[in-house]
């Protein structure tokens, strides 16, 4: 079975851009001119999607040639128990909400992450909700004991919004709490959390959780002691255009001061079974314009992950041709998702990745948590 090749440098868009806008982006990019706000927030409004694509696809290819990365992980979410009250969630347990709660022990931890691993993985990651009588020695006794039974494993732990729920069950500062974690194992942070960082959208559907200024304040934080982090953006709720485009300046602001930010992995809202459930999901149409114009707009964010568990395998594949150049990994056990609703898989292996990756004229390359390349796929013809 062979795949149409991806779009080279030097393609057209079929037929010249249908909105003219776009000609006055190509020249901005291709002049290393960096894109403001009211280009985001056009480009939002722009329909001609293929063109946009053709825009984000050339981006991505200067950056990463033919190239889409995954890695082989598995994630553990310790529990579900939660004292924030986030109206998008369909994951979280109220404490007094005794049915479909899970807290796990330790020992469930250590047994899960040695037991499940899949063959040759190399990353944990691992998040779960604000519990309120779990002790900070908890979090740090699982980072040791993790550690301990798989030394060679990268633990990408703790969102930046349990990192301060952390400092305030211990009495610590967020520095000190970070500092404590890092001494137990934690190699980076996953970017979950951000939600959407403008102030009346985050009221809105997340209104106890910390301020964007909160979350981001924890990860330059994070950079400052010399941890590597990922940055989300939550879309297709309540937001607009606008605060989708002061979102990613937002992280280009703190990425221009710390360049601490490995990957941006837009993060597609599910409602089902959430307080939010008559909200119509996003489309295949609004997935695609929010990775395109991501890759656009994040001109100091090397890599743009379309997360397979959130878009869909379709989607995700096609997202390689619009500014994507990651697909995530092989999982194992996503609960966060899966609990609002997502239909995909909860896990791929190893083979299934590099099929969708061929299948999408690209050449899969495994990376490990930080981006260092393990091993190159040449091919970007899917095996017959």
């Amino acid at each position: 079975m062979t795949t149409l090749a991806p779009p080279q440098l030097d393609d057209r868009p079929f037929g010249g851009f249908q909105d003219p806008f776009l000609e006055q982006i190509e020249q901005k990019v291709a002049a290393r001119e960096r894109l403001g706000r009211e280009d985001g927030v056009r480009l939002f409004a722009s329909h001609d999607l293929l063109g946009l694509g053709w825009l984000a696809n050339r981006e991505r290819e200067r950056r990463h040639g033919n190239k889409t990365y995954y890695n082989v992980n598995r994630h553990i979410n310790y529990s579900n128990i939660c004292v924030n009250h986030c109206k998008f969630c369909a994951f979280a347990r109220r404490p007094d909400e005794k049915e479909g709660q899970w807290q796990y022990s330790l020992d469930d931890i250590f047994d899960k992450a040695v037991r499940d691993m899949p063959p040759g993985g190399d990353e944990l990651h691992i998040v779960g909700g604000l519990h309120p009588d779990l002790p900070f020695e908890y979090y740090l006794d699982m980072l040791r004991g993790l550690k301990e039974r798989l030394p060679h494993v990268h633990l990408k732990a703790f969102t930046a919004v349990e990192i301060a729920h952390l400092a305030k069950i211990s009495g610590l500062k967020v520095q000190r709490v970070i500092e404590r974690l890092v001494e137990a194992g934690l190699g980076s942070l996953p970017g979950g959390g951000a939600e959407v960082l403008t102030k009346s959208s985050r009221d809105l559907i997340c209104g106890d959780k910390i301020t964007g200024r909160g979350w981001l304040n924890i990860h330059r934080t994070v950079h400052g002691l010399g941890l590597r982090s990922n940055c989300t953006m939550l879309y297709g709720h309540v937001e607009t255009d606008e605060d989708r485009v002061d979102h990613m300046l937002l992280l280009r602001e703190l990425q221009e001061e710390t360049g601490g930010f490995q990957v941006f992995i837009p993060l597609a809202f599910h409602p089902k079974h959430s307080h939010m459930r008559e909200v119509p999901a996003p489309t295949g149409l609004t997935d695609l314009k929010v990775m395109a114009v991501a890759r656009l707009m994040l001109d100091n964010i090397d890599h743009l992950k379309s997360y397979w568990i959130m878009l869909g395998i379709k989607t995700a594949q096609v997202a390689q041709s619009f500014g994507a150049n990651d697909m995530d990994g092989t999982v194992v056990e996503e609960t966060i998702y899966h609990m609002a609703g997502a239909e995909t898989p909860q896990q791929l292996s190893v083979r299934e990745i590099q099929r969708l990756i061929r299948e999408a004229g690209r050449a899969p390359v495994r990376r490990d948590t930080l981006y260092n390349e393990i091993e190159t796929g040449t091919s970007c013809v899917a095996p017959s």
